[in-house]
């Protein structure tokens, strides 16, 4: 596991800062700096006489990539699919053959591919018919790449340029995870299957509820599509949620009228039958032990919220308290901390609140107070942080992921007499 993550599109001039930096951290002897020279680097090099080669290539592989020039190269090729320069594309794999068949960013940590399927992500159509003609052969994870992130004239053409095979089992799996129901909807005109040989599903319907994604139309559309074609989805109120039918919510709150006060466990809202982990960590706001209300915020389902609401539920019934004296949160936490927030906030969107403000608009308790516990996981750090005995401010302004936290609500919180609370 690389001790750094290359973004997607590094940039070679904040690389080259970060390589003097290294060296001077080197040469005054910092011990992370010099833990690293010892790692990374294949000599014994004194660090108060290490030249700014040893850096770069300690950072090159800090990134997990095998040396300077390899991530050079990485930029380079990089910044010429994004710029859909084929001039330049032409020029660098030409030149260093070997880049059309290793992952365009130089290490094995990167999903999107090697310079073809990195074009498929982007839709440059042109460049990939180039890495075509000079041998490149990743046509399978091109094909679905390009569903992956919509890009559907893409795929279609990667598939006719395969020669138009039967889709592998697992081929619906990206677009899931992204979401994607127009991709989901390409793979399975293209012959994805839904169910194997025997009947039984394999639809990534744990994928759809377990993606850190946060597109409710679209989430709808896809468990749609796999349920016109045969695929068995599980008769219950949260399955109904996450498809978006409040026909079929209605339908379990009349044959179950203390639907609104109940809470579900992990086990009922992520199925382990269906392929569900034990543990979930992509939400911000925990979900164990949630009402159909917490579960509605989560995945930002406003008409589902709205409509729980309107039949009548509680603003303010709790989660369950587990056995460790977790819990008890109230629906308004997750209008605070989730990952819709995360979506807002790294795509660098305007704020806005409508969970806050429509449970605060319906008598939400600003000032309630539970604990809570969360590990989000993300890139490899799976650290358990704890918050206890905290109001739904202080929790926004406690939590150590910034990203997932919406500031707005919190000044709304706040404009309706919410206050920190830290003990």
């Amino acid at each position: 596991m690389p001790d750094r993550h290359l973004g997607v599109r590094p940039d070679l001039e904040q690389l080259r800062h970060q390589a003097k930096d290294l060296l001077r951290q080197i040469r005054r002897g910092e011990p992370a700096a010099v833990a690293a020279l010892d790692k990374h680097h294949p000599d014994a090099i004194d660090p108060a006489r290490a030249k700014l080669a040893a850096a770069q290539l300690v950072l090159a592989r800090s990134y997990g990539v095998p040396s300077w020039p390899r991530i050079v190269h990485a930029c380079k090729l990089i910044d010429a699919i994004w710029e859909d320069d084929v001039h330049a594309v032409r020029t660098l794999v030409t030149k260093h053959p070997n880049l059309i068949h290793e992952n365009a960013s130089g290490t094995e940590q990167s999903n999107w591919g090697p310079p073809m399927s990195y074009a498929a992500n982007l839709g440059r159509d042109a460049i990939i018919e180039l890495l075509r003609g000079l041998g490149a052969t990743d046509f399978e994870h091109a094909v679905g790449r390009a569903a992956l992130q919509g890009r559907i004239g893409t795929a279609r053409e990667l598939h006719a340029m395969m020669g138009s095979p039967r889709l592998p089992a697992n081929s619906l799996g990206g677009p899931a995870y992204t979401l994607s129901a127009s991709g989901t909807a390409l793979m399975l005109e293209l012959g994805a299957p839904v169910l194997d040989d025997d009947g039984k599903s394999i639809a990534p319907v744990a994928v759809v509820l377990e993606t850190d994604g946060r597109k409710p139309r679209e989430k709808h559309e896809i468990l749609e599509m796999y349920a016109a074609r045969g695929v068995p989805l599980p008769d219950t109120s949260v399955m109904a949620l996450h498809r978006g039918r409040i026909d079929l919510l209605e339908e379990h709150l009349r044959r179950d009228p203390s639907l609104l006060r109940r809470t579900f466990t992990h086990e009922e809202i992520f199925p382990p039958e269906w392929g569900c982990r034990a543990e979930v960590e992509t939400q911000g706001t925990p979900l164990a032990g949630a009402t159909l209300l917490h579960i509605a915020i989560d995945y930002d389902e406003l008409e589902i919220a709205r409509w729980l609401l309107d039949r009548g539920m509680d603003v303010d019934t709790p989660a369950a308290v587990d056995a460790r004296g977790f819990g008890g949160h109230t629906a308004l936490f997750g209008a605070v901390v989730s990952y819709a927030h995360f979506w807002m906030n790294y795509g660098g969107k305007p704020q806005v609140a409508p969970f806050a403000e429509l449970l605060l608009d319906h008598g939400a308790n600003p000032n309630v107070r539970a604990s809570l516990r969360k590990s989000l996981a993300r890139d490899g750090d799976r650290t358990v942080h704890e918050y206890r005995d905290v109001t739904p401010l202080s929790w926004g302004r406690l939590f150590y992921d910034r990203l997932l936290v919406n500031e707005a609500a919190m000044q709304l919180i706040a404009e309706r007499g919410g206050r920190d609370g830290r003990t």
